[in-house]
């Protein structure tokens, strides 16, 4: 169930402005003479809480952006997907669209095409401990790239802008997933050559997924012995377990005949649990008992009864069983 792990890279040299208290320093290069006149080089000066600033892991990213759950599996689990981006202070002349993407051809964190189109690409390494900042760093890059140009990645400062600050919050934020990566082409019928063979060769890499249609942010995958269900929630994580653990001790955290909650995973401060699925179940197949098993948690989410001792049995299982991608 666990997917590759995304180190985070530090910002180490990285020209970076001071924190607040010293925003009369101009930028400078992290070798140079600070400019407080220390006699210090500025990494080993002021810099240094400058790049912790930049580099500190930010827990939960793509908190408070609308559909939180869904940036966390677009960026963890599913291979091909794209969602449109709406800007607060709309989009700019000669932009006619701005499209998230979980990848891009070459990993390029953007892409702006021939139209002025902009595509953000999600799964990216960052340069800092903000996914949010960097990404919104990206993407205001993008928006003045030249048409036709890739956006190479960058480095963001601890004062740059978010994607909080960017994006409108109240645009609903719709994944659509796709079999492959066809969307990287605006004319994908009409590809030849080795730009046809790269989409063949990453269309045949990606494991086929599907978004639940009937609950939040539930992704089911098809794997090679058997397939899975993802579910990133939004729950306070002792909560979650707690509510979690009671269901898997009174037999109810199943999703139906043959299928078995097998633990879950953080993944950018959201838990995620899994469940194993015959290879007979397909996506369609679950969103009833899905639906279901919603219900069922929130009434465990309600209980405030102390755990039974089969029910702490049941919660160690689960954290035993969880792993941390980020």
């Amino acid at each position: 169930m666990a997917k590759k792990r995304r180190p985070q890279t530090k910002a180490a040299g990285a020209r970076v402005s001071p924190g607040s208290a010293d925003a009369t320093y101009p930028v400078v290069g992290a070798r140079e003479p600070c400019p407080c006149g220390s006699g210090r080089r500025y990494k080993a000066c002021h810099g240094r809480a400058a790049a912790h600033a930049v580099t500190e892991l930010v827990q939960r990213p793509f908190e408070g952006l609308p559909g939180e759950c869904d940036w966390v599996a677009l960026r963890e689990l599913v291979p091909a997907a794209t969602a449109e981006l709406r800007l607060k202070d709309g989009l700019p002349e000669g932009v006619p669209s701005v499209t998230l993407a979980t990848v891009l051809p070459m990993a390029w964190p953007a892409l702006r095409r021939d139209t002025g189109a902009v595509l953000l690409g999600l799964q990216n390494d960052t340069a800092s401990g903000d996914i949010s900042r960097d990404l919104a760093d990206t993407l205001r890059r993008a928006l003045t790239a030249e048409p036709g140009t890739a956006v190479a990645a960058g480095r963001t400062t601890a004062e740059g802008d978010r994607l909080q600050d960017l994006l409108d919050p109240t645009a609903p934020f719709t994944p659509v997933v796709h079999e492959g990566f066809e969307f990287w082409l605006e004319n994908a019928e009409g590809a030849s050559g080795e730009v046809a063979a790269s989409l063949e060769r990453a269309n045949a890499a990606a494991i086929p997924t599907a978004r639940l249609t009937g609950v939040e942010a539930a992704y089911w995958c098809q794997a090679t012995e058997k397939n899975h269900l993802r579910w990133v929630m939004a729950h306070p994580e002792e909560g979650l377990l707690d509510a979690l653990a009671r269901l898997h001790a009174a037999g109810a955290s199943s999703l139906g005949e043959g299928t078995r909650l097998i633990g879950s995973f953080r993944a950018h401060g959201l838990v995620v649990p899994v469940w194993d699925l015959p290879q007979s179940v397909r996506a369609d197949d679950v969103e009833k008992p899905a639906a279901t098993f919603a219900e069922r948690l929130g009434e465990a989410l309600a209980s405030q009864a102390p755990l039974t001792p089969e029910e702490r049995r049941a919660r160690g299982g689960l954290t035993n069983r969880q792993v941390t991608l980020s």
